[in-house]
C-alpha cells in the first residue's frame, strides 16, 4: 500500500535517524512503512499517525492534513474546548473511530487515520477544524 509523508519526519526511525521531507512517497509492507527501502515504523505507530498517511487513493496529503487539524483543534485549550469534545462524544460517526478499550478517555483508533476524506471533512466541520 502507498503512504505519503504529510508532514516532515525528522526523527529517529527503526533504521536510525532520518529526515524525510513532506510529500515523500513511501511503501507499506506487512504493516511496516518503508522509505527508500529503509524501515521507518509500524503503520500502527504514533509516528505513522502523525507524519504519514495512506495514499492508495491519492488523498494522502489531504487525509494527513485533516487528521492533524482535527487532533490539534480538539487539543486547543480555549473556552470552546469542552463544547468541541461533547460534540465528538455525542456523534455516532466519531464513535466508530474511538478506541473502545478506553471508556472514559478518547483516543482515536487506527481507522480514524485511514478514514475516507469525506468522513474526515465531516469530523473537521463538526469540531471547527481548519486546515
Amino acid at each position: 500500500m502507498k503512504y505519503i509523508t504529510h508532514k516532515r519526519f525528522k526523527a529517529k526511525a527503526i533504521c536510525g535517524n532520518v529526515n524525510i521531507p513532506a510529500l515523500t512517497e513511501c511503501e507499506e509492507v506487512n504493516g511496516m512503512i518503508y522509505c527508500d527501502h529503509k524501515l521507518i515504523c509500524s503503520k500502527y505507530s504514533e509516528n505513522a499517525h502523525q507524519y504519514f498517511a495512506r495514499n492508495d487513493d491519492g488523498n494522502g496529503v489531504e487525509r494527513g492534513q485533516l487528521t492533524r487539524a482535527i487532533v490539534e483543534t480538539l487539543s486547543k485549550p480555549d473556552e470552546h474546548y469542552q463544547e468541541r469534545w461533547d460534540k465528538v462524544w455525542d456523534d455516532a460517526t466519531c464513535q466508530m473511530y474511538r478506541r473502545q478499550e478506553h471508556q472514559d478517555h478518547w483516543l482515536w483508533n487506527h481507522a480514524f487515520f485511514n478514514a475516507d476524506v469525506g468522513t474526515l471533512k465531516y469530523i473537521a466541520g463538526l469540531v471547527g477544524a481548519r486546515r
